[in-house]
């Protein structure tokens, strides 16, 4: 088992240093490891067959439609309309833009499921708004960074979805209810960042708003947040499964666009084929994890490495500050659907072990990877909102260290206190 783990980490890790995409390295170093214990013949066979089976499911058939369901509404002027009444929400209190940023991404993610959708919608729409009210630019991107990778928590969830897949059939519509808290509480946590901050700065407030003018902008945002009432709604209710839901997510903000008149032949077939592309990414990075996970199993690495880590102590807490440490570098260098597929198979046996419930380590889990998204060297919310701002990553580090720091804390909570994750669940009869 010993060369097995040293092959398997040393021939991804130098793919990956040269430059080799992730998922490739994924597939050459599972089957290389696979060499080391079993045929030529065999070990290419079984891992093709895996790779095959592992995207064999009616369940993951959900991801692509809420990429499209992404695609779509990025481009169909929902974005805009949520942003709106975001600003309405925020009202007049310090930094009242940047609220807006931070519900605005929360609104969105959790219609588009795609941290980085949302950062480049709503980082796009908020971008001229603050610099025109002089925010400092490497805040206003600190601030869109922070706030977009709460999509990945509230539903409807592409990652949890994959977490689900990987886990052999945690409940989705539990995991779904169970991000709302924990997603909710990332969002509040960079609204108190932001209030402090912008109180520090002196930051204008927004102009007074009439009533009329919240009630027509609260109006004109309703058709789109109904999206959440209707997918969430049917699938915790049992009216359809997490991949009708998601045809549902596709078809509803297609219509919403025609009726906006925000969308055109052109840009559908622009948003396919920009959808297939991103799936079919997605569902490689899923058929190479697949069989990864298999040679691990068949090796034995994931219950050695849990031997390895239960060692170190008897103390529950030490041990989960242990896996959150290292998901937490983890989530530094490797994007956050390759993680999941890679990770849930070494850390959630441990986790059952320990006595935690599977759908709120599935929360820790997604929380530690968002927070891995929005730091460098391969933080790729990072690395859109400061494309769409044209702020240099150096800068936007300094301001984007207190957000990190309240995340972080927020993390630990939600570890620690499974009611954040567990109550709602346990409220609608889900667990």
């Amino acid at each position: 088992m010993d060369v097995t783990v040293l092959v398997l980490v040393v021939v991804f890790a130098v793919l990956l240093f040269i430059g080799v995409p992730i998922s490739v390295s994924i597939g050459i170093a599972s089957i290389v490891t696979a060499l080391t214990v079993m045929p030529f013949e065999t070990a290419v066979y079984t891992m093709t067959q895996k790779m095959v089976t592992g995207i064999s499911s009616f369940s993951l058939l959900a991801v692509p439609l809420f990429v499209l369901s992404g695609n779509i509404m990025n481009n169909g002027g929902i974005a805009k309309r949520l942003v709106n009444f975001a600003k309405v929400i925020g009202g007049r209190i310090p930094g009242s833009l940047a609220h807006a940023n931070i519900i605005g991404n929360m609104f969105f993610g959790s219609l588009s499921g795609s941290a980085v959708a949302s950062a480049a919608a709503i980082g796009g729409t908020m971008e001229p708004l603050m610099r025109e009210d002089g925010y400092d630019p490497a805040f206003s991107t600190a601030v869109n960074v922070a706030s977009a990778p709460t999509g990945m928590l509230i539903p409807p969830s592409g990652v949890l979805i994959l977490y689900s897949l990987v886990t052999g059939g945690v409940s989705i519509s539990a995991l779904f209810i169970a991000g709302y808290i924990p997603g909710f509480l990332m969002g509040l946590g960079s609204m108190i960042v932001a209030f402090i901050y912008a109180k520090k700065k002196k930051y204008p407030l927004t102009e007074k708003t009439t009533m009329s003018y919240k009630v027509k902008t609260f109006l004109e945002a309703v058709p789109s947040l109904l999206l959440i009432f209707i997918v969430i709604g049917g699938i915790v209710g049992g009216a359809f499964t997490a991949t009708e839901g998601a045809a549902i997510a596709v078809v509803y903000p297609l219509i919403l666009s025609a009726v906006y008149k925000s969308i055109t032949l052109q840009d559908i077939k622009i948003i396919v084929l920009r959808t297939a592309s991103t799936t079919g990414v997605i569902l490689f990075l899923v058929a190479a994890s697949s069989a990864m996970s298999w040679i691990m199993a068949y090796t034995g690495i994931p219950g050695a490495i849990s031997n390895a880590i239960l060692s170190v102590s008897d103390n529950p807490i030490v041990i989960m500050i242990i896996i959150n440490i290292t998901l937490l570098i983890v989530g530094t260098f490797m994007d956050l659907t390759p993680a999941v597929l890679i990770f849930t198979p070494i850390f959630f046996p441990i986790a059952m072990e320990l006595g935690y419930h599977p759908v709120h380590f599935g929360i820790i889990l997604v929380f530690n990877l968002c927070i891995g998204i929005m730091t460098p060297p391969v933080g790729s919310v990072l690395f859109v909102a400061c494309g769409i701002t044209k702020v240099s990553i150096e800068k936007v580090v300094k301001p984007l260290m207190p957000f990190f720091l309240v995340l972080i804390a927020t993390l630990f909570l939600i570890t620690f206190v499974p009611w954040f994750s567990l109550v709602l669940p346990t409220l609608f009869k889900l667990i």
